[in-house]
């Protein structure tokens, strides 16, 4: 009993300072920003705290707003499924395909712009997507004649931007699925006749199902409720949910009406993860 007593004590002061930084540096500012999400008015002058629910009932009333937060959850489903699309495929060859120094240098690529400021990375896309620019000069080298490519200030920018983003996480928590694939498994599917396009179908990509769940979400979250690259590549016509929030704490000062559709995006994101995980704890108990 003692030792199973030390036991408790030693985890709980392993991890104490962790869990005690996460409830100072997350939960007390969810909680203030909470607080203020029910108040009639900022934090700003001289005035009695008052209790209200109109900035909650702005999003239900105001239908650009619901406009903007639909149109946030289809940008983070258009970059998620691009992710999915290009990031497999590029965690399968690094986890099957490639060894040695060509896996490091590919890694070596892909983690690049981690390392990079996100401001750099934006504007570069600005070069690369205007006209006259890197892609257009690439294309016109190609096929002379055509029309300028424009994608400035676009629907199309804003994906690309984020794409190239948030694209290593899947390919990093895809690869990390992958490697753990028992090869075993792969030698006994090919010495019974099945086909590379069966093995992938069948196996390694149910298998792969985690990597791909991890990466969705790491990415679908932070990309719905994103600011910067929509404002910066999709000009006027990057106004989302993300925008208009950081507008209420930035520009217009009005915190009750940004924490109100914060914490809205927040139980929007919680119900579709609350509804897909029945879905993936039935695909891990089948697999």
């Amino acid at each position: 009993m003692r030792i199973e007593t030390r036991r408790r004590w030693a985890i709980a002061w392993l991890t104490g300072p962790a869990y005690l930084w996460l409830a100072v540096t997350i939960f007390l500012p969810l909680s203030a920003m909470l607080y203020f999400s029910f108040q009639k008015k900022g934090p700003f002058g001289k005035h009695a705290s008052e209790f209200s629910l109109k900035h909650y009932e702005a999003f239900f009333t105001k239908g650009y707003l619901q406009d903007l937060m639909w149109r946030s959850l289809e940008m983070g489903f258009h970059v998620t499924g691009l992710c999915i699309l290009i990031g497999f495929p590029a965690a399968y060859w690094l986890a099957r395909r490639i060894r040695g120094r060509w896996r490091e240098a590919l890694f070596l690529l892909i983690v690049l712009p981690f390392w990079s400021n996100a401001l750099v990375r934006v504007f570069s896309w600005t070069i690369v997507l205007r006209p006259d620019g890197v892609l257009d000069r690439a294309v016109q080298s190609v096929i002379p004649g055509l029309p300028a490519i424009d994608l400035t200030d676009s629907y199309p920018a804003i994906i690309i931007g984020l794409v190239h983003s948030y694209l290593p996480y899947m390919i990093l928590t895809c690869f990390l699925s992958l490697q753990a694939i028992d090869e075993s498994l792969l030698e006994a599917a090919r010495s019974l006749g099945a086909r590379s396009w069966t093995i992938l179908v069948r196996i390694i990509l149910p298998l792969a199902v985690p990597g791909l769940a991890a990466g969705s979400i790491l990415i679908f979250v932070p990309v719905i409720g994103s600011f910067f690259e929509p404002r910066l590549l999709g000009g006027p016509k990057g106004t989302v949910i993300g925008t208009v929030i950081e507008e209420q704490f930035t520009v217009v000062s009005n915190w009750p009406l940004g924490g109100a559709l914060s914490f809205i995006l927040l139980a929007i994101v919680l119900l579709i993860l609350a509804v897909a995980a029945p879905v993936l704890k039935n695909h891990m108990r089948t697999t």
